[in-house]
């Protein structure tokens, strides 16, 4: 199975999920998980899988991850299983009401990734996931990496059994 995480980052948390995302899918020891300023949309050929990650800034992704998708041509991702994540405060930690409302209003960057990935030809997989960070630079609140590795493992069993099922 041909998997590749794809995230950008800031603070080094979204990197870090990224890569706990990446232990389910590694094979002796091979990285699977890259910046995404390190893949182009024509690497992406072939793949099984692609988990694209940003961290929420302004309700959306970040411009790289923005532009990674938008350098895709329609149909890039014609058979391949897709999701998303990203990092993000927790509205219960949001002491604004005004700040809590706009998230509320316009969201975090996965949903809107997650959309965008399935318009160039993916197959959505799973819902896009946040994992979250407290505050701003973070650190990642405790529990967080291994949601994610949880959330890798969850993904590979689902897409193993879709494969399975093509099979027989």
């Amino acid at each position: 199975m041909k998997t590749m995480v794809v995230y950008e980052s800031v603070f080094g948390n979204t990197e870090k999920i990224a890569r706990a995302i990446g232990k389910s899918f590694s094979s002796e020891g091979k990285s699977n998980v890259y910046h995404v300023d390190q893949v182009t949309p024509d690497q992406l050929k072939d793949l099984d899988l692609l988990i694209l990650g940003s961290p929420t800034q302004k309700f959306q992704a970040m411009p790289a991850t923005k532009n990674f998708i938008a350098k895709m041509s329609s149909g890039n991702l014609k058979g391949i299983k897709v999701t998303a994540f990203d990092t993000r405060i927790s509205t219960g930690d949001i002491k604004s009401g005004f700040l809590r409302y706009l998230v509320n209003l316009f969201g975090y960057a996965a949903e809107p990734i997650a959309r965008k990935l399935k318009r160039k030809g993916g197959e959505l997989i799973a819902d896009p996931e946040g994992f979250i960070v407290n505050g701003t630079k973070g650190p990642l609140k405790e529990g967080e990496l291994e949601r994610a590795e949880k959330w890798g493992e969850q993904l590979k069993k689902l897409i193993t059994e879709k494969t399975e099922q093509k099979i027989y």
